[in-house]
């Protein structure tokens, strides 16, 4: 282990050279994965598991960007000092020494029901973004272009635009499914062989696994599971999960599926493009116009996830179709938030096809109605528990999620589930009023806490100022078309360009942040480094409000957070347009590192 004592401040390290260093490397791992070069794959990622600049971003990430960076694990260490974070870059070495996570229960959304979360300790939390930073691209180069869960760069408008795509030309048959307790019932021997990795890694993720957790005091073994709240939990869930799209094509090329006129037999490629299976996470779906082929396909996908130690979760599986009543089942299905279906529509709308399909039919999707009865029920405790706050507070409080929601659903058809929220919003504030002023009539009401702004009455609205504070509605956030991600694309492909205005053009980027990432053309303006997917992007004042800076574009500039913190703690000079790349300082040479490969490492021992 290096003791070596630092010799430089935390804000003065280079960040924007180490972290270009660090995805120079990643890019190399990415492309030899590709390339199938097993042995490159793994020189590269010993040497990125070394080097002193991953060491320094794994740090950053654990203890600074996270969102739980104040969580403390069953060592009790949270919020790191910068010396206390240059003395853990300096003592980060993977071994198999690793302490129990501290088992946390929270609720989940809209159920009575708890998930248990598992938090490591800073230390392995430190060691687990460092592995992950090595881990993967490799497997980002393998992962099937279907799979959008805990992937970099894709999220669920991705796999609800792939299912549009999937149906919007035929009607199909649905196999809806969840795995039940997908991250507390991995099989560990499995998923480390399906792991495949160096023996080091393996060590250290096989010590991760059977670290064992600390519910209230009480301490009891892992035999199997990955747990949830660690930094490398999900790319883990994915790895294990890995092989089930190319498993369902495999079988549905044995299947017995001939052409349009029932003469001739499909072929293979036929037959593979003909089923479609999309996944995020452990909830994925699978679609196919042949009914029995779909329920072969649960058949083997049974027996798929009985190697890995899961298994379907019965009350959450179940056989629709898109268009039509199936079994007693009614046309359509729920599938992250939202719901699936097509309506017979136009003068052949009563027309069918040989099969008995409709002719003509229309693909909508919509929020779901489970969905909107949580987000009217997190709103309506908002307005219960403020009943005595100002009008101010209260829209405070609010804007904040129905920005959020909206934005969510802002790519599907969303219009009448958006009038109907905000008809049932104005309901509740109604009612508001009336408590706080129950001998004034509706009229007095209205005058009080409602105006008339640009032409649209009824605004939710403060009276005070010319600029007053209004409350934001579902109907006023536009519907956009949004464009699937690439299937064979990654983050570590280097076309920096298609990801930083992807992330532009993200339905839930909020439009402030999406108009100065347009102006920035993706970059941080204090660093000049590309903004990444995952990267936490911060709001700034070019020049502060205590000096007389105003709340507008022009005083606005997006940077990443460490580089938020580091420009509050100078003195003003950084944060101009020009960014501050020229006044970087090397780091110094420590005793115990070197440069290879225009990079800082540690010495093999």
């Amino acid at each position: 282990m290096n003791t070596a004592t630092p010799m430089y401040e935390w804000n003065q390290l280079p960040w924007h050279k180490l972290e270009r260093e660090v995805f120079k490397l990643q890019k190399r791992i990415y492309q030899a994965s590709n390339c199938g070069n097993v042995k490159l794959v793994r020189r590269l990622q010993k040497l990125l598991m070394k080097s002193w600049a991953a060491k320094c971003l794994a740090v950053r990430r654990v203890s600074q960007n996270n969102q739980g960076k104040k969580t403390a694990g069953v060592d009790g260490v949270k919020s790191l000092t910068p010396k206390q974070r240059l003395t853990l870059i300096n003592n980060l070495e993977l071994g198999t020494k690793v302490k129990p996570t501290r088992r946390v229960w929270i609720p989940k959304p809209g159920k009575e029901e708890k998930r248990p979360l598992g938090i490591p300790t800073m230390n392995d939390r430190a060691l687990q973004a460092l592995v992950k930073l090595a881990l993967e691209p490799e497997w980002e180069a393998q992962f099937e272009p279907n799979s959008y869960g805990f992937r970099p760069g894709r999220s669920c408008q991705d796999a609800i635009e792939a299912i549009y795509i999937a149906i919007n030309q035929k009607a199909k048959y649905v196999l809806d499914a969840d795995i039940a307790k997908c991250f507390d019932n991995i099989d560990h021997k499995r998923l480390l062989r399906k792991l495949n990795t160096s023996p080091t890694i393996r060590r250290q993720i096989r010590a991760w696994l059977k670290a064992g957790v600390m519910d209230d005091g009480q301490f009891s073994d892992t035999s199997e599971g990955t747990p949830q709240g660690g930094v490398i939990s999900p790319l883990l869930a994915n790895i294990a999960l890995h092989g089930m799209e190319w498993r369902i094509k495999e079988y549905v090329e044995t299947c017995d599926l001939k052409r349009s006129d029932g003469k001739y037999q499909l072929p293979k490629r036929d037959k593979r493009d003909s089923v479609q299976i999309i996944r995020y996470a452990d909830d994925f779906v699978i679609l196919h116009k042949d009914v029995t082929v779909v329920q072969g396909c649960r058949e083997i996908i049974s027996e798929w996830l009985n190697d890995i130690g899961l298994e379907l979760k019965p009350s959450k599986t179940r056989l629709v179709h898109t268009l039509k009543e199936h079994e007693g089942q009614k046309a359509g299905f729920d599938f992250l938030g939202f719901h699936v279906q097509q309506f017979r529509v136009g003068k052949y709308a009563t027309g069918r096809d040989k099969k008995g399909i409709p002719l003509g039919f229309k693909t909508l999707i919509t929020p779901s109605q489970e969905k909107c009865k949580t987000h009217y029920e997190q709103i309506k405790k908002v307005v219960k528990t403020h009943k005595g706050t100002s009008q101010k507070r209260l829209i405070e409080k609010l804007n904040p999620i129905i920005r959020g929601w909206a934005n969510y659903y802002s790519t599907v058809c969303s219009t009448k589930a958006f009038s109907k929220m905000d008809a049932q919003i104005y309901t509740l504030l109604e009612s508001w009023a009336k408590h706080r002023h129950r001998n004034k009539g509706k009229k007095w009401l209205a005058k009080r806490y409602w105006k008339t702004i640009g032409g649209n009455n009824w605004v939710f609205a403060t009276r005070e100022g010319d600029f007053p504070i209004r409350l934001l509605k579902h109907s006023a956030t536009k519907t956009q078309y949004y464009v699937k991600v690439k299937g064979d694309a990654s983050p570590y492909d280097g076309n920096l360009v298609y990801w930083s205005i992807r992330m532009g053009k993200n339905p839930e980027m909020p439009k402030r942040t999406a108009s100065l990432l347009k102006k920035q053309k993706g970059k941080c303006t204090h660093c000049g480094y590309y903004f990444k997917d995952g990267d936490v992007i911060e709001l700034d004042h070019i020049i502060p409000k205590s000096l007389g800076g105003k709340d507008e574009y022009k005083n606005w500039q997006l940077l990443h957070r460490h580089c938020h913190d580091t420009k509050t703690a100078l003195d003003g000079s950084y944060g101009t347009q020009s960014g501050c790349n020229s006044a970087e300082p090397k780091p110094p040479v420590i005793p115990g590192w070197h440069w290879i490969d225009d990079m800082l490492v540690t010495r093999c021992v």
